[in-house]
């Protein structure tokens, strides 16, 4: 798959620092325009990361969706280590943030992170729509292979936490899949995609913690179903051999919760970040990336052809 060009760059205004800054309430017009530029940059933004995530060998994909589940696996380490020693589930999602610390760091990707900024950049042709499906299923898959290793390697180490793995995968899987669960599903979805907008507004890894930190206590203190982080605690569960459930309810679970976080991360908070720049999305339509420009301009072609 060949790589996707950059865009050209706008243009340079260098006489901007001659020009009198505008003052807000002054003109309406002022007004939505200065309110509208920290969005389109993050918007441009968005795109920019989404095409380099698009474009990325599958080995480079993979890869990084495996890391992914090990960083998570080290926040639901932390999550069952405290839970056992307190019994405090909100106690244990403090705990848990220290994955999507590790997650924020290490550059890693879990699936439901791959929401927003891609979607934004399919949405904005400058990429293909099975490329973001090649995504999806590529850092889900690896997601999952990794956080399995990650919690086979921590019940054969840590044997002590077999009861509280099994009291915390049961519950998702007693959630079963009802109306419940998928509303659990849409929230972890929700803030997931809440978090990756508010990282994109900041260059500083230290800002950037913060909404990690709050999202992970949000999604493991409020026992959210997120497809990834339940998997994770349902595969530790399995490690023990005193699950009373099997890979099957495992399944079952896992792709509910997928679709209820697809819901959440798109429907909700992607959508409506998108209708907050209609007219920048329209100027990148305007000017799609070569090979969608290639397609569209065939299918035109074959269109036209007399029948």
């Amino acid at each position: 798959m060949k790589a996707m060009t950059d865009r050209s760059p706008e243009p340079e205004h260098d006489d901007a620092e001659d020009s009198p800054r505008p003052v807000v309430g002054s003109d309406p017009a002022v007004d939505q325009a200065v309110a509208e530029v920290e969005i389109e940059q993050r918007f441009l933004g968005s795109v920019d990361e989404g095409r380099r995530r698009l474009s990325r060998r599958a080995v480079a994909l993979l890869a990084t969706g495996a890391v992914g589940g090990l960083d998570v696996g080290t926040g639901v380490l932390a999550l069952l280590l405290v839970e056992q020693a307190t019994g405090s589930h909100l106690l244990g999602g403090l705990a848990f943030s220290i994955g999507f610390i590790a997650l924020t760091y290490a550059s890693s990707e879990l699936f439901t992170e791959d929401f927003l900024i891609p979607v934004m950049t399919v949405l904005s042709r400058q990429a293909r729509t099975r490329m973001l499906v090649r995504l999806w299923a590529g850092t889900l898959a690896a997601n999952l292979a990794g956080g399995w290793v990650f919690t086979w390697f921590m019940m054969r180490g840590l044997p002590q936490l077999d009861a509280v793995a099994v009291s915390s995968g049961r519950y998702y899987v007693d959630l079963g899949t009802g109306v419940r669960a998928f509303a659990l599903a849409v929230l972890g979805g929700a803030v997931i995609t809440l978090m990756t907008w508010m990282q994109q507004g900041t260059e500083s890894m230290f800002s950037r913690m913060v909404p990690a930190v709050t999202t992970g206590f949000l999604v493991a203190g409020g026992r959210l179903d997120h497809a990834i982080v339940s998997s994770l605690l349902m595969f530790a569960a399995l490690q023990t051999g005193h699950a009373p459930f099997g890979y099957l309810q495992w399944g079952a679970t896992a792709g509910w919760a997928a679709l209820g976080n697809l819901a959440g991360g798109v429907g909700l908070v992607t959508c409506m970040r998108v209708l907050q720049v209609p007219h920048r999305v329209r100027r990148e339509q305007a000017h799609p990336a070569p090979g969608v420009a290639l397609r569209d301009h065939r299918r035109v072609q074959e269109t036209d052809e007399p029948s």
